[in-house]
């Protein structure tokens, strides 16, 4: 691992001393709606500046910690399972090294990569998934790999009653209906969120976090914007309860900053990744 130049704001320690590596996986190619999110991961490093390396929230400060940014993948825009080939092989070698990886995308079919590649490690795997959509079709317009169907295809990996879904409140009707059968479901927010954390102690989780879980009035600066979600601090309050879990890896997608030019969704991405950087150096 060659060190980043270009680094999240007080994620410039060594790749050798780092508990947890956070990397940039830019790639939009099954974006159904509005493209973009390849630029997440640049703009989130330009602008962490913008915010302190300090916590007033927790009482943390990312400079006490050992955090490496290996900067972004340089992925196949036209070719997904490439990309997700890619994807795997870089967490495979990160987690080989007993360290946690923190992927920034990028659509949300990037999850799919990561998730492979820690579920080979950790067999036991359970996912803790905060997002506005399902993303359990079986296919979108005949495509199997889209960001439509990344938490179906993860259930390919892992299995029935692994997957537990928070703020859920867009999706097909068959959607809805096949994920009661073998996903867990809280729309609309986090209320079983306490329940669920409970369950899983102290068994291997990987967490994804599409930021579109967030209200349009919060965070419009994404590909698909659903009206209905969570503010920040219900969507920091849920994240600070995953800290008694056992995160393995995790990833936080769907900033498109294009939309959004007073750059308040980039601001706000930036201190979500404080934040959840912080809540998992437990």
């Amino acid at each position: 691992m060659n060190k980043n130049i270009h680094t999240f704001i007080g994620c410039d320690n060594s790749y050798e001393d780092s508990r947890i590596v956070i990397f940039g996986a830019p790639f939009d190619s099954t974006t159904s709606f509005r493209p973009g999110t390849r630029f997440a991961s640049a703009a989130i490093r330009n602008e962490s500046f913008g915010i302190e390396t300090y916590s007033p929230y927790q009482d943390k400060d990312l400079l006490d910690y050992n955090i490496f940014d290996a900067g972004d993948l340089e992925l196949p825009f036209g070719n997904p399972e490439r990309a997700l080939h890619d994807i795997e092989a870089f967490v495979s070698e990160i987690l080989k090294a007993e360290k946690v990886p923190f992927m920034i995308g990028g659509e949300h079919l990037v999850t799919l990569g990561a998730v492979r590649a820690v579920a080979k490690k950790y067999e036991d795997l359970h996912i803790i998934h905060f997002d506005a959509h399902a993303d359990l079709r079986d296919d979108y317009l005949g495509v199997t790999l889209s960001h439509a169907t990344v938490l179906r295809r993860c259930h390919e990996i892992v299995g029935d009653n692994r997957i537990f879904q928070f703020g859920i409140r867009s999706g097909e009707r068959e959607e809805f209906l096949w994920g009661k059968e073998h996903v867990t479901t809280c729309k609309f927010n986090f209320a079983s969120l306490d329940e669920i954390v409970k369950q899983l102690a102290g068994k291997p989780v990987y967490f994804t976090l599409d930021l579109d879980v967030l209200d349009p009035s919060v965070f419009p600066g994404t590909g698909t914007p659903e009206a209905g979600g969570v503010t920040f601090v219900e969507l920091m309050e849920a994240v600070s309860k995953l800290s008694a879990l056992n995160i393995v890896g995790l990833d936080m997608n769907e900033l498109s900053p294009v939309y959004d030019q007073t750059g308040a969704s980039t601001a706000l991405a930036c201190k979500s990744l404080r934040e959840i950087l912080l809540y998992i150096n437990q």
